[in-house]
Parts: C-alpha cells; sequence; structure tokens
C-alpha cells in the first residue's frame, strides 16, 4: 500500500519472501518485485491485460494460485489495483514502463539467442498475436484468421468481433478470411519483428492465403508484439529491405 508520504509499501506478503535488509532503493526495489513472475505480471498489465484469466492465459507456466498471490502482493505493495472484475496499474505502477522494456531492451541486446525447444508455445504464440490483430480497415463485423503450423499438429482461430478479439482452440465454423501457415519458430520471428509478414510471405517462410483485403494489409493487420522494436530484424531481412 502506499503510505502517507507516496511511497509504496515494500511488503512481499504471504511469507514466502524476506527482505533484502538493505537501506537501498535498489533492494527496496526487488523487495516488492524481485520475486518470480511478478515483473511478467507487471509486463501483461502494461500491455492490457486487466481480466485474471486473461492473465493466466498469458502465463501458462504460473499456476493460477500462484498468480492470486503475486496479484495480492502486488495490490498490496500500492503497485496494482484491483476494481471488480479487473486488475489495473496504480501510477506507480505505470512508472514501471521503463524499467520493464528497459530490461526488455538489454535482454534483447545481451541474452537473445535462438529461442530454446521449451519456449516455443504455439498457443501462447497465438494468444499473444489475437489481441494486436487489427482489422480496423476491414468491411463487416466479424474477421476470422486461422493459423496453422507445420510443425505442430494443433491450429487456431483468432475471431474480432466487432473489433473484441477471441481465440478458439476447436473451428468456430465461421468463413475463414485468411490462413496463416508456417513454421512455428518462424512465425515467433514475425512476432517479434525480427522479420516483417510481407517478406516472410515473399520468402517463402509462411503462407498467407485468402482475402485479397486481407493478404493487401498484412503488414497493417498482424502487428506486432510490444516488444518488437527492442528485437534486432534478422540480417537477411535487412538485406531484403536494401534489395
Amino acid at each position: 500500500m502506499r503510505t502517507h508520504d507516496g511511497v509504496v509499501g515494500t511488503s512481499v506478503g504471504d511469507g514466502d519472501g524476506q527482505s533484502y535488509g538493505q537501506y537501498c532503493p535498489i533492494s527496496r526495489a526487488l523487495d516488492v518485485l524481485g520475486q518470480r513472475w511478478s515483473l511478467l505480471i507487471v509486463r501483461d498489465l502494461l500491455c492490457g491485460t486487466t481480466r485474471f484469466n486473461d492473465l493466466a492465459r498469458g502465463l501458462p507456466g504460473l499456476s493460477r494460485t500462484l498468480l492470486a498471490k503475486r496479484l495480492r502482493q502486488l495490490v498490496r505493495a500500492g503497485i496494482v489495483d484491483h476494481t471488480g472484475h479487473d486488475y489495473v496499474l496504480t501510477e506507480a505502477g505505470w512508472k514501471l514502463e521503463p524499467v520493464v522494456f528497459g530490461l526488455g531492451e538489454w535482454g534483447a541486446h545481451w541474452a537473445f539467442e535462438g529461442p530454446r525447444a521449451e519456449e516455443l508455445d504455439p498457443e501462447l504464440l497465438v494468444w499473444w498475436m489475437h489481441s494486436r490483430v487489427d482489422t480496423s480497415e476491414l468491411p463487416g463485423g466479424r474477421h476470422v484468421l486461422k493459423v496453422e503450423f507445420s510443425d505442430h499438429p494443433q491450429s487456431f482461430w483468432i475471431v474480432v468481433e466487432c473489433g473484441v478479439p477471441s481465440v478458439c482452440t476447436t473451428d468456430p465454423e465461421y468463413p475463414v478470411d485468411l490462413v496463416l501457415h508456417g513454421a512455428l519458430p518462424d512465425l515467433y520471428r514475425i512476432w517479434l519483428g525480427r522479420i516483417p509478414v510481407s517478406a516472410a510471405v515473399r520468402r517463402g517462410l509462411v503462407a498467407a492465403t485468402g482475402a485479397r483485403a486481407w493478404t493487401r494489409r498484412l503488414d497493417r493487420i498482424l502487428q506486432l508484439s510490444p516488444a518488437a522494436s527492442l528485437v534486432p530484424a534478422d540480417p537477411l531481412s535487412q538485406a531484403g529491405q536494401g534489395a
């Protein structure tokens, strides 16, 4: 909670964390945010996720019990407000935006080599993608994007109804506007901005088939990860842009 002088509380709460016991602002910040998953929860709140179930779906390695616990800790620390069904950042929480994306910039430069197999999750990727599909330029009230993976048996459907996106793991039986087909690592590269989706299509890394209104606007419809600006483009992508 906030104290009378506007400082957020530093109690980690629930008995699973201990203070570093140092009178240092970095130490105090880690008392509040240094526990596992806390900064990833803040990351997703910064990116617009507010509902418990949506937070859980975007953090599949985190149990719902531990998610509830971390949210209680962030509420007590004055970083998050719990209002009705929503968890929203306070002023102190929003002040973490440059910190979180600063860590992302450091990670992209110093710790971001090729992906490990356990980091490539098709359902999580489609979940991330679905909130960044922009169909505002397209006619009609319902738009459907099917995502197929050449190296994974599961397909997914992103359904946008009146501007509100959702993810289906079974066929919703609506007409499909676009099918995006490719290998999971390549679709991650597109999501992270390492190669534009239109360049990936030209190079044969992915196939995009469907309505011309979609294929002509792919780079605008399939918007990138909020961290994409931090990740360097693939050298081949840069070379292709200069060709």
